[in-house]
């Protein structure tokens, strides 16, 4: 199985189910590290949905109540391959695994039932009960990553548009 992509480049891969697993593994590591810290952990992201191309890096969010009680285990977390690399967007903090050249995972850490939270789990969800929605996003996907294979930043401003609608949809429906 392929996991790890190098980082600020952009390649997609058809959906792997095995994915899943190493995403489930992930998990449990997870859960045994942070001692009771996590209200939930939650595979998301493209690897997350069913059928669709995805970059071969697991994403997986945690909800914490307070985000100190998770960043005084930053040691613990390192020393077990969890790197923190900071707060990457408001009110989430991202922790990585792989090396400086290849990232395997990516761990966003935000509030529970925060609408970060909510945003990671109704995007996947949608997207796996909605197959026409989830074939264009992953025809998107694939053509820019075709386009912006060295910019991964160009790359995830471009998809933006389409999860805001996707994400409208979704809450919508949550209505």
């Amino acid at each position: 199985m392929s996991i790890g992509l190098q980082r600020g480049t952009v390649a997609v891969e058809k959906h792997n189910s095995e994915w899943e697993e190493a995403a489930k593994r992930t998990i449990e590591k997870l859960d045994a590290l942070l001692q009771g810290v996590a209200v939930d952990i939650q595979h998301v992201g493209s690897t997350a949905i069913r059928g669709i191309c995805a970059k071969p890096i697991i994403d997986i969010v945690v909800g914490v109540s307070d985000f100190d009680e998770i960043l005084n285990l930053s040691d613990i977390l390192e020393e077990n391959g969890f790197i923190y690399r900071g707060q990457d967007q408001p009110d989430q903090h991202l922790y990585v695994c792989g090396d400086e050249e290849i990232r395997t995972h990516h761990i966003h850490v935000v509030i529970y039932d925060s609408e970060a939270w909510n945003n990671y789990l109704n995007m996947r969800d949608y997207l796996n009960s909605h197959e026409e929605d989830a074939k264009a996003y992953s025809e998107l996907k694939e053509k820019l990553a075709e386009q912006y294979a060295e910019d991964r930043i160009i790359y995830t401003e471009k998809k933006s548009d389409f999860i805001k609608d996707i994400l409208i949809k979704a809450n919508r429906e949550k209505e």
